[in-house]
C-alpha cells in the first residue's frame, strides 16, 4: 500500500570495519547509523582480531596470522563461507545483502545471495590493483593468489579487459578482472565517485550502477556548524594536517619531501599508523625535521575533524589510488582548504576549494604550498568555499538515495 514505510534488515559483508581505522569503516558506520536512526536493521559481517561485544556485529572466522596491512583477514575461505551462510540462515529475516569489499567477507556474501537468493548490492571502495603494488608483501605473487582465490570462490568467465594506462601490468589486469567479476556478481553496483564508476565501466560492469557519494555522521557535522574560514597572515605559522595510512599509496615520504623543501614557519600534525611508520620517523630524525612534523598515530574519525578545524591547509598526498577519501568530506565539512596530487579527486572537493599540483612530486606539493604562503587570501578564499558546501557531506540524504536503491530490489 502506498506510503507505508517497509523497514528493513540488511546484511553487510566487509573486510574492514570498527575498531580498525579507515574511510571505508568510517562510511560503513556511518550507513548504519543512519539506516538504524530511520528504523531498519543492520548487521555487520566481518573479520576482528577480537570478538566484538556489538550484538549487531558477527565476527566471521579470522586469521591469527595473516593480517596484511595489520588488518584482519577473514580466513579459511570455506569456513568464511559457511559461516555467513549459517548466520544468513539463522536469521531469516534478510532483505539485502550489501557487500563492501572483494575478499573473504565477499566471498561469504555472495555465496549468501545465491543460496537464499537475496538481492546483492556491491559497494566498490578501493582500487584494489593499486593497493596490492603498493601495500602487499610481494605484489605479484600476492596478486596470483587472490586473483585464483576470487575465480575458486566466485566463480566467473573469461574477462577481456579494455587497454588503459591502469591495466598495463599482468598485475593490475589480475586486479581488475576481480573488481569486474566481483561487481557483475551484484543487482547493483555502488561507486562513490564517477572516475572509479567510469573505469568499471570501461573494463566490463555491466550491472546497474548507481554513483553515491560516501557520507559523515550527522552528529559529527552539526559540531562542525560553528566552524568560520580559516585565516592564514603573512608571517604567521602555516600549520598543515595530513591524516592518512602510513603506507606506500598514501606517499607519507613523498610529503615529507616537499616539507623539507619549505620554511621553517610551515608546520605539520601527521595523523595515521601503518607499515611506513617507521621509515617516516627515520625520514623526520635524518633530515631534522622534529621541530615542524609532529606525529600523532592512529586517531578516531572525531579527532580528526577537531584537528581540521585547528589547521590552515589539509594536504593529501596520495596519486592514482583513491577513490573518494573520507578526510576530504572532512575536509569539507570543517572547511579546511585542500592541496591534493590527484586530478581525479577534484569532483569531491568543491570548486575553488582546493588547489591541485601540477605534477604529483614533492617539488610539485612544495611549489602549491608556498603559493599558498605568498598568498594568505586564497587561504580564507577557499576556506569559504569549503564551507559552504558543509551540508552535503551529510549521510543522512545519502542513505534515502541508498534506501530506494534496496526497495528497487525487493
Amino acid at each position: 500500500m502506498h506510503g507505508i514505510v517497509r523497514f528493513m534488515h540488511i546484511a553487510v559483508f566487509t573486510d574492514y570495519y570498527l575498531p580498525t581505522l579507515g574511510g571505508v569503516q568510517t562510511s560503513i558506520k556511518a550507513q548504519k547509523d543512519t539506516l538504524e536512526a530511520a528504523g531498519h536493521t543492520v548487521t555487520v559481517f566481518c573479520p576482528l582480531h577480537e570478538p566484538s561485544d556489538d550484538p549487531t556485529v558477527v565476527r566471521l572466522p579470522t586469521s591469527s596470522v595473516i593480517k596484511p596491512d595489520g588488518y584482519p583477514f577473514c580466513w579459511p575461505p570455506r569456513k568464511v563461507i559457511n559461516a555467513g551462510v549459517s548466520s544468513i540462515e539463522k536469521l531469516g529475516d534478510i532483505d539485502i545483502i550489501h557487500v563492501h569489499s572483494e575478499m573473504g567477507a565477499a566471498f561469504a556474501g555472495v555465496r549468501a545471495s545465491e543460496i537464499f537468493n537475496i538481492p546483492l548490492v556491491q559497494s566498490m571502495h578501493t582500487r584494489i590493483d593499486a593497493y596490492v603494488r603498493d601495500v602487499l608483501p610481494m605484489p605479484h605473487v600476492s596478486s596470483i593468489w587472490l586473483a585464483w582465490m576470487h575465480k575458486h570462490f566466485v566463480p566467473r568467465s573469461s574477462i577481456s579487459l579494455e587497454q588503459a594506462s591502469y591495466t598495463r601490468t599482468r598485475l593490475a589486469r589480475r586486479m581488475w578482472r576481480v573488481m569486474v567479476s566481483q561487481a557483475n556478481h551484484a543487482q547493483h553496483v555502488i561507486v562513490p565517485s564517477h572516475h572509479f564508476a567510469q573505469k568499471l565501466q570501461d573494463q566490463g560492469v555491466t550491472k546497474p550502477l548507481t554513483v553515491l557519494s560516501n557520507g559523515l555522521d550527522p552528529s559529527l557535522v552539526d559540531k562542525l556548524h560553528t566552524s568560520s574560514p580559516r585565516h592564514y597572515s603573512p608571517g604567521e605559522d602555516l600549520r598543515i594536517l595530513w591524516c592518512s595510512r602510513m603506507s606506500n599509496e598514501k606517499r607519507p615520504l613523498v610529503f615529507l619531501k616537499a616539507m623539507k623543501q619549505l620554511p621553517d614557519s610551515v608546520t605539520v600534525d601527521m595523523y595515521g599508523d601503518g607499515p611506513n611508520l617507521p621509515s617516516v620517523r627515520r625520514y623526520i630524525k635524518h633530515h631534522r625535521l622534529g621541530d615542524r612534523v609532529h606525529l600523532h598515530g592512529g586517531v578516531p574519525q572525531s579527532t580528526v575533524v577537531e584537528a581540521m578545524r585547528d589547521h590552515h591547509i589539509f594536504v593529501l598526498s596520495s596519486y592514482d589510488f583513491d577513490n573518494q577519501p573520507m578526510t576530504l568530506l572532512e575536509a569539507t565539512a570543517a572547511g579546511t582548504p585542500v592541496v591534493y596530487c590527484d586530478a581525479d579527486l577534484g569532483e569531491v572537493i568543491p570548486d575553488d576549494g582546493g588547489l591541485l599540483t601540477n605534477k604529483p612530486f614533492a617539488k610539485n606539493i612544495a611549489e602549491a604550498i608556498r603559493y599558498l604562503l605568498e598568498n594568505p587570501s586564497q587561504v580564507s578564499t577557499m576556506s569559504s568555499h569549503m564551507l559552504n558546501s558543509q551540508t552535503r557531506t551529510v549521510q543522512s540524504p545519502l542513505t534515502e538515495q541508498l534506501l530506494g536503491i534496496y526497495e528497487s530490489l525487493r
